[in-house]
């Protein structure tokens, strides 16, 4: 039973605490550290960080459905149609949209990716890169040439792997097609043998 006299709450004297507090000190500090000395030392990411949204402008058509699908509306985006003149004689002209400015205010952006799963022509790509930090909030939105220059920090997309299932985009197209006047390629039919058909005649009469 101790004997250390108790304060006023029932609590042993503040030796015993002290000691305990020393104790647990010097257990941690032979312990190796698990944190990194940022900034001197840049910090190990996962390949699929979420650091910033990179844009590759070339493959843009203004779809507007990034902007659309965005649930804080950070996205900001103007074109304008352009008529492309027709390449052979008798053909028709065409439009096409030109991007006039995209730009993603980061000071609202909550990274969820929305934007760079719905985009059907693969124009924009999370970047690892996350210091852009910036004194002044207004700077945090970032004009579609600030976005193309994130494209330089895009690692490159894994390796797949070896026993994977084929993707249906490349099953589809090596599938041999349909049809039974196709002869060779794995899967073809060998075409069908036509035999003759032989019609049998009836003996001349005898005409006595």
């Amino acid at each position: 039973m101790s004997t250390e006299p108790k304060d006023e709450r029932g609590r042993d004297g503040g030796l015993p605490g002290v000691l305990k507090g020393l104790a647990t000190t010097a257990r941690t500090a032979l312990r190796p550290s698990h944190t990194h000395e940022y900034p001197d030392v840049a910090p190990t990411l996962p390949p699929r960080s979420r650091g910033v949204i990179a844009l590759l402008e070339e493959n843009c058509t203004s779809c507007m459905l990034c902007a659309r699908e965005c649930p804080d509306w950070c996205i900001y985006i103007d074109s304008h149609k352009e008529t492309i003149p027709a390449t052979t004689e008798g053909g028709r002209e065409r439009q096409r949209n030109v991007l006039d400015r995209f730009a993603i205010d980061f000071s609202l952006c909550m990274y969820c990716g929305i934007c760079i799963e719905v985009c059907p022509f693969d124009a924009l790509f999370w970047s690892p890169q996350f210091e852009y930090a910036e004194v002044d909030i207004r700077d945090l939105l970032h004009e579609k040439d600030r976005l193309g220059e994130w494209m330089a920090t895009v690692p490159p997309p894994p390796a797949l792997d070896e026993s994977a299932a084929e993707p249906a985009e490349v099953a589809a197209v090596n599938r041999p097609a349909r049809g039974t006047g196709l002869v060779g390629g794995a899967g073809a039919r060998p075409p069908r043998t036509v035999r003759p058909k032989v019609v049998q005649k009836d003996p001349p009469e005898d005409p006595s």
